[in-house]
Protein backbone atom coordinates (compact mmCIF):
# COMPACT_ATOMS: atom_id res chain seq x y z
CA UNK A 1 0.00 0.00 0.00
CA UNK A 2 0.88 3.73 -0.67
CA UNK A 3 -0.18 5.66 2.15
CA UNK A 4 0.69 9.24 2.13
CA UNK A 5 2.37 9.59 5.85
CA UNK A 6 2.76 7.35 9.29
CA UNK A 7 -0.54 8.67 10.50
CA UNK A 8 -2.38 6.52 7.86
CA UNK A 9 0.12 3.53 8.62
CA UNK A 10 -1.51 2.69 12.09
CA UNK A 11 -4.65 2.09 10.70
CA UNK A 12 -2.79 -1.17 7.96
CA UNK A 13 -0.09 -2.65 10.15
CA UNK A 14 1.03 -2.86 13.83
CA UNK A 15 4.40 -1.50 15.32
CA UNK A 16 6.20 -0.10 18.09
CA UNK A 17 7.61 3.20 19.13
CA UNK A 18 11.59 2.10 18.20
CA UNK A 19 9.82 1.10 14.91
CA UNK A 20 7.55 4.36 14.53
CA UNK A 21 11.20 5.96 15.05
CA UNK A 22 12.83 4.32 12.89
CA UNK A 23 9.86 4.83 10.30
CA UNK A 24 9.82 8.19 10.93
CA UNK A 25 13.83 8.97 10.23
CA UNK A 26 13.44 7.34 6.85
CA UNK A 27 10.20 8.24 4.95
CA UNK A 28 9.11 9.15 2.83
CA UNK A 29 11.21 7.30 1.03
CA UNK A 30 12.43 4.60 -1.10
CA UNK A 31 11.52 1.91 1.20
CA UNK A 32 8.96 -1.05 1.34
CA UNK A 33 8.28 -2.37 5.07
CA UNK A 34 6.82 -5.26 5.33
CA UNK A 35 5.22 -5.13 8.82
CA UNK A 36 2.02 -7.38 10.62
CA UNK A 37 -1.47 -6.33 9.09
CA UNK A 38 -3.96 -4.87 11.41
CA UNK A 39 -7.83 -6.29 10.79
CA UNK A 40 -8.63 -3.56 8.67
CA UNK A 41 -6.42 -5.23 5.66
CA UNK A 42 -8.21 -7.30 3.52
CA UNK A 43 -7.19 -11.12 3.78
CA UNK A 44 -6.48 -10.78 -0.43
CA UNK A 45 -4.05 -8.19 0.33
CA UNK A 46 -2.02 -9.57 2.84
CA UNK A 47 0.66 -12.41 2.94
CA UNK A 48 -1.60 -15.31 3.91
CA UNK A 49 0.88 -17.28 6.32
CA UNK A 50 2.64 -14.50 8.21
CA UNK A 51 -0.80 -11.87 7.93
CA UNK A 52 1.67 -9.25 7.08
CA UNK A 53 1.36 -6.07 4.48
CA UNK A 54 3.56 -4.10 2.20
CA UNK A 55 3.64 -0.15 3.17
CA UNK A 56 5.88 2.63 1.83
CA UNK A 57 5.38 6.28 1.79
CA UNK A 58 6.79 7.33 -1.61
CA UNK A 59 8.95 10.44 -1.92
CA UNK A 60 7.66 11.21 -5.55
CA UNK A 61 5.81 14.02 -5.56
CA UNK A 62 2.79 12.96 -7.98
CA UNK A 63 2.19 9.67 -5.94
CA UNK A 64 2.15 11.75 -2.58
CA UNK A 65 -0.47 14.10 -4.30
CA UNK A 66 -2.60 11.62 -5.55
CA UNK A 67 -2.68 9.93 -2.08
CA UNK A 68 -3.37 12.71 -0.19
CA UNK A 69 -6.42 13.65 -3.08
CA UNK A 70 -8.35 10.51 -2.56
CA UNK A 71 -7.72 10.63 0.75
CA UNK A 72 -6.98 6.96 1.50
CA UNK A 73 -4.04 4.47 0.33
CA UNK A 74 -3.69 3.21 -2.92
CA UNK A 75 -2.36 -0.21 -4.15
CA UNK A 76 0.51 -0.60 -6.07
CA UNK A 77 2.55 -2.21 -8.27
CA UNK A 78 5.24 -2.66 -10.97
CA UNK A 79 4.24 -2.30 -14.70
CA UNK A 80 5.91 -5.93 -15.34
CA UNK A 81 4.37 -6.87 -18.41
CA UNK A 82 4.38 -10.61 -19.50
CA UNK A 83 7.68 -11.19 -21.93
CA UNK A 84 9.33 -7.72 -20.99
CA UNK A 85 13.15 -8.11 -19.56
CA UNK A 86 12.46 -4.39 -17.28
CA UNK A 87 9.36 -3.15 -16.01
CA UNK A 88 7.94 -0.45 -17.79
CA UNK A 89 9.01 2.90 -17.10
CA UNK A 90 8.35 5.81 -20.07
CA UNK A 91 5.08 7.10 -20.27
CA UNK A 92 5.24 7.34 -23.87
CA UNK A 93 5.21 3.43 -24.26
CA UNK A 94 3.19 2.64 -21.81
CA UNK A 95 0.63 4.78 -23.50
CA UNK A 96 1.43 3.04 -26.66
CA UNK A 97 1.06 -0.45 -25.33
CA UNK A 98 -2.13 0.11 -22.63
CA UNK A 99 -3.74 3.00 -23.83
CA UNK A 100 -6.83 1.32 -24.69
CA UNK A 101 -6.95 -1.13 -21.47
CA UNK A 102 -6.94 1.48 -18.27
CA UNK A 103 -8.77 4.45 -17.27
CA UNK A 104 -6.06 6.98 -17.09
CA UNK A 105 -2.32 7.30 -17.54
CA UNK A 106 -0.68 10.07 -15.41
CA UNK A 107 2.93 11.36 -17.27
CA UNK A 108 5.00 11.97 -14.77
CA UNK A 109 8.07 11.71 -17.23
CA UNK A 110 10.60 8.83 -17.54
CA UNK A 111 10.67 6.72 -13.46
CA UNK A 112 14.06 4.59 -13.81
CA UNK A 113 13.11 1.42 -12.71
CA UNK A 114 14.87 1.51 -9.45
CA UNK A 115 13.53 -1.46 -6.42
CA UNK A 116 12.55 0.13 -3.17
CA UNK A 117 14.82 -1.84 -0.11
CA UNK A 118 12.60 -3.89 1.27
CA UNK A 119 12.90 -4.25 5.49
CA UNK A 120 10.32 -6.71 7.23
CA UNK A 121 9.83 -6.56 10.94
CA UNK A 122 10.65 -9.60 12.43
CA UNK A 123 9.60 -9.46 15.95
CA UNK A 124 10.51 -5.54 16.37
CA UNK A 125 13.99 -6.36 14.38
CA UNK A 126 14.60 -4.98 11.24
CA UNK A 127 15.30 -7.60 8.50
CA UNK A 128 16.69 -5.94 5.32
CA UNK A 129 15.05 -8.62 2.80
CA UNK A 130 16.03 -6.26 -0.45
CA UNK A 131 18.63 -3.69 -1.39
CA UNK A 132 17.58 -1.36 -3.53
CA UNK A 133 17.55 2.63 -3.36
CA UNK A 134 16.88 2.67 -0.05
CA UNK A 135 20.32 2.98 2.33
CA UNK A 136 19.97 -0.22 4.45
CA UNK A 137 22.26 1.29 7.09
CA UNK A 138 19.77 2.80 9.07
CA UNK A 139 18.33 -0.75 9.29
CA UNK A 140 21.23 -3.28 10.16
CA UNK A 141 22.65 -0.69 13.31
CA UNK A 142 19.02 -0.96 15.07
Amino acid sequence: LLCRDLSELSNYARFDNQIFRLLKNNTPGPYTFILPATKEVPRRMMNEKRRTIGIRVPANTIVRSLVETLGEPLMSCTLWLPGDDLPLADPQEIRERLEKLVDVIVDGGVVPPEPTTVIRFEDSTPVVRRVGAGDPAPFTTA
